[in-house]
């Protein structure tokens, strides 16, 4: 198989920041229509995307659509926006940028912030702040308001491009995996799978793992696996045991992260399934940050047995987010294969 750039292209430049993530739902909604026995979508926009297997025991695969953003906050009287964000910035990487403003239509604007040529030594030295930043429309303060109101969803501009043997851009955190779980709906379409299987695209994970929290309660599944990003910090002035993953070596196994340890014989039952398909994977030790993934495990009565596959990402909550294609299509094979042999797996339900 190889990636299929077009349909990455549409995930990644296609809007969702957390609460608003409609047009992206729609898009995927698209996607999977035909792949799947029913769709559904909860007062959370979750999608539950469900296909029958042979045994009523429940497997959820859940990948979230929603990406990092902004709301609008004020609009100046020169017609200048001020934003809180949706999601974790760095604020240093918000320079220079061009951002959608999703009012009455959509509307280009930029990142602004105080000149270096007419800062004091003290202001150039500081500490750059979300505050220091305003977004310009080039409009003024009426037209603005005509177009924008306070609570108007901001969304990122970047187009997704191939690099070398990587793509890069913006939202792959977690659109790379929205993409993982849709080409492996399509490799299970016409295939008897064991357990009951429910693919979730999950909302404002970025804002603390909500739309998962309300999904797994509602779903209450025997097993769970997420799929999202993670660092890849494999570049210069890192040292080995800095790298967590390494771009091209393989989609990640996650052991833990921050706000989960897995269930390390569902871990042990992964390795096992990647090595019998000559899949290459990364063990992912994550001390900092988290996903989805806490959520499976916790929002079942007794707790759910949870894992997650992680596709390797340099420069994540940028603009210029890189995964390796070779990452990608092995994370496709290996939730393929994890689905297909999942009754096998030694743990007793």
């Amino acid at each position: 198989m190889s990636l299929n750039f077009p349909l990455l292209k549409k995930l990644s430049e296609t809007p969702g920041a957390p609460g608003f993530e409609d047009k992206i739902s729609e898009l995927i909604i698209s996607e999977i229509t035909p792949l799947v026995d029913s769709i559904s979508i909860d007062n959370m926009g979750n999608i539950h995307a469900f296909k029958k297997g042979k045994t009523n025991k429940k497997v959820m695969l859940a990948a979230h659509m929603d990406e990092i953003g902004f709301i609008v906050t004020h609009i100046d009287d020169n017609g200048f926006l001020k934003f809180a964000p949706l999601g974790g910035f760095d604020p240093k990487t918000l320079t220079a940028q061009r951002v959608i403003v999703h009012g009455k239509e959509d509307i280009v604007g930029v990142m602004g912030s105080k000149p270096i040529h007419v800062m004091t030594p003290e202001e150039r030295e500081k500490k750059v702040k979300l505050t220091d930043y305003f977004i310009d429309l080039g409009r003024s303060k009426e037209e603005v308001e005509n177009l924008v109101e306070i609570g108007t969803p901001i969304t990122r501009q970047r187009e997704l491009i191939e690099m070398g043997e990587c793509v890069n851009g913006k939202s792959l955190d977690n659109r790379i995996s929205v993409y993982v779980l849709i080409e492996t709906l399509k490799l299970l379409q016409k295939k008897e799978i064991p357990f009951d299987t429910y693919a979730v695209f999950t909302t404002q994970e970025e804002v603390g793992l909500r739309g998962a929290q309300v999904a797994t309660i509602q779903i209450q599944p025997d097993i769970a696996f997420a799929i999202d990003t993670t660092i890849a910090f494999d570049l210069p002035g890192s040292t080995s045991s800095d790298y967590v993953t390494k771009l091209g070596k393989g989609p990640a196994i996650k052991i833990m992260d921050a706000s989960v340890v897995t269930n390390p014989r569902l871990v042990a039952f992964m390795k096992q399934t990647a090595d019998a398909a000559d899949i290459p994977w990364q063990p992912e030790i994550l001390q900092a940050g988290g996903t989805d993934t806490a959520m499976l495990q916790k929002m079942v009565a007794g707790g759910a047995i949870a894992g997650a596959v992680s596709i390797p990402t340099r420069h994540l909550h940028q603009v210029i987010e890189s995964s390796h294609k070779k990452d990608v299509e092995y994370a496709v094979q290996l939730l393929t294969s994890i689905v297909e042999k999942i009754d096998s797996f030694s743990v007793r339900l």
